[in-house]
């Protein structure tokens, strides 16, 4: 899929800083006292209310420097492969398998009796067209299609059988209204490929947990639509045993309301209900608006929109960081309340320094939505987080 080049203007809402007169009389974080939470590791913290993870990149698991991987091992007690198990890295070629860092993965979460959760299976981004195409570049059929899946399913999962704890099985495969995405596996196989997809992950890592991941689902009609396709699956008696809510979040979205509605709606399917990609920017909306996760949007801004969408290149100021940690704090409130249903809480990313939202929607933008700076430490407001106090 060729990503959307969309031209902005700043006539543009700029959404993330949009009230003035607020930002000045906004406290300091740093003003406050810290909890003795501030030095332990963030699963000592959040013991008594659910796992706390990351996502690790291959260049985290790799490197020769160890330190990310020693952080990683104090703080967090579930990681995430964010890149290394998706098909284009680990398998781009039919035939042509990748496994050095998923190895390296699997024995580091093994090693530090890290949750280790395989991220994505069946996804219609970062997968190779080859799937998709037969030698002489024509579709293929729904046959060969499933045949392809069930081998990568089996080769990948099956691999890390008994290591890897759980799998996100089918990735954002919904539409904003609820409906079912019209990917090319929408179209070959028919919407009975997330069934498949299921039951495949199932008979290849029968122990592992096979959880549905999307993003935007405090909406009400996505969420809607990720309560129908799970019930479809329960009614057929498909092994899906949990949720994972993306939580690409901002300062001003989503609403908390409708973050609990959807978090209360999961609870009735009786599944196990995570909080998967959390991350929160701190910078202007193009267009004004929540423009949800998808990694196919790329926006090019002119030359005159570009500094008041980039607006703290250098540092983040005091103020912007203590609504960041409002911000996060108010969702970890909606969060703890429900900490018997939720079993996981992922942030995207380590720190600043390396996370997504630096080049998503806009590319070379400077965001701070982790909870370690770009030096690698722990944010002040973090410690606040778990209902302690």
């Amino acid at each position: 899929m060729k990503k959307a080049l969309t031209i902005i203007s700043l006539s543009l809402a700029i959404t993330g800083c949009n009230n003035p007169s607020q930002m000045s009389t906004e406290k300091n974080d740093a003003s406050l006292p810290l909890s003795a939470d501030y030095q332990v590791g963030l699963h000592t913290q959040f013991k008594d209310n659910f796992m706390i993870g990351t996502a690790l990149a291959a260049t985290d698991i790799l490197s020769r420097d160890d330190s990310i991987r020693k952080l990683v091992a104090k703080e967090f007690n579930a990681v995430t492969a964010e890149n290394v198990l998706k098909w284009e890295i680990i398998h781009p070629k039919p035939n042509v398998y990748d496994f050095k860092a998923p190895d390296r993965l699997v024995d580091f979460a093994e090693k530090n009796n890290i949750f280790l959760v395989g991220h994505a299976l069946v996804w219609h981004h970062q997968r190779p067209d080859w799937i998709f195409e037969n030698n002489n570049g024509s579709t293929v059929s729904r046959e060969v299609l499933l045949g392809r899946m069930e081998e990568h399913i089996n080769k990948v999962a099956g691999r890390y059988k008994n290591r890897i704890d759980a799998w996100d099985v089918v990735n954002e495969a919904l539409e904003e209204d609820g409906s079912l995405r019209e990917s090319a596996w929408f179209k070959i196989i028919g919407e009975d490929y997330i069934e498949q997809a299921f039951r495949m992950a199932e008979k290849a890592a029968p122990n592992a947990k096979l959880y549905y991941n999307d993003y935007n689902l405090f909406e009400p009609e996505k969420r809607d639509g990720a309560i129908k396709l799970i019930k479809n699956l329960q009614a057929k008696g498909v092994k899906i045993d949990g949720i994972g809510i993306q939580g690409h979040y901002g300062l001003y979205y989503p609403d908390l309301n409708q973050l609990e509605d959807s978090i209360k709606a999961f609870t009735e399917l009786g599944i196990d209900i995570f909080i998967s990609e959390l991350d929160i920017t701190v910078l202007p909306l193009p267009g004004g608006r929540n423009q949800g996760a998808d990694i196919a949007l790329d926006i090019a801004l002119d030359k005159q929109s570009e500094d008041k969408m980039n607006p703290y290149p250098k540092e983040l100021p005091a103020v912007i960081e203590a609504k960041l940690g409002k911000r996060y704090q108010e969702i970890f409130s909606v969060l703890n309340k429900y900490k018997d249903h939720i079993s996981r809480v992922s942030l995207w990313g380590i720190s600043d320094a390396h996370t997504w939202r630096n080049d998503w929607p806009v590319k070379g933008r400077t965001d701070y939505p982790l909870f370690f700076d770009r030096n690698m430490n722990k944010k002040p407001f973090v410690s606040r987080l778990s209902p302690t106090e």
